[in-house]
């Protein structure tokens, strides 16, 4: 597989078009630092204090390599709020082939920030990070790596070349 970061529908049945079984395979921290730096898509969660429900979003990111760590850029709003208010949140990514029933999820936990200092906003800023949705993203935050983890579900006959 060349690029962990995308599945591509691929013959894992058998001949007669029956699914092969699969498997629970744990990643190693080195893949899933991969996973995070050849995605862009993921989604935080956050549990703030005296809110009746954590927050859940969906958001575009940039991985930092030099720091470990995942970036968003924010607007002032909720999102911004509850990471600030909580300091701590977790950051999911997944990809999966529904054909043939394989996929991956990598789970960060970590430390979150605003990161105010204007030579590391300005390095951030040449990063290439693109925001989808509309509006001033003016506030960094970084998600620390603090505690990565990751599961692939893999066909049996694959195993020696999903590691």
């Amino acid at each position: 597989m060349s690029d962990p970061a995308k599945l591509e529908p691929s013959a894992v049945g058998a001949p007669d078009g029956r699914l092969g079984e699969t498997e629970m395979l744990e990643l190693d921290r080195e893949e899933c630092l991969q996973l995070l730096a050849g995605t862009g898509i993921g989604r935080i969660a956050v549990a703030v204090p005296d809110w009746s429900e954590p927050l859940l979003r969906p958001v575009n990111y940039v991985f930092d390599e030099s720091s470990q760590s995942v970036l968003i850029s924010s607007g002032s709003g909720s999102k911004l709020h509850a990471i600030l208010r909580s300091a701590r949140a977790v950051f999911e990514i997944d990809g999966t082939d529904s054909v043939a029933r394989v996929g991956w999820s990598v789970i960060v936990h970590g430390v979150t920030e605003e990161v105010t200092n204007a030579i590391e906003v300005q390095r951030l800023d040449s990063l290439g990070h693109d925001p989808w949705a509309p509006g001033n993203k003016g506030h960094w935050i970084r998600i620390r790596a603090n505690t990565v983890t990751g599961r692939r579900i893999a066909p049996l006959a694959d195993r020696d070349t999903l590691r």
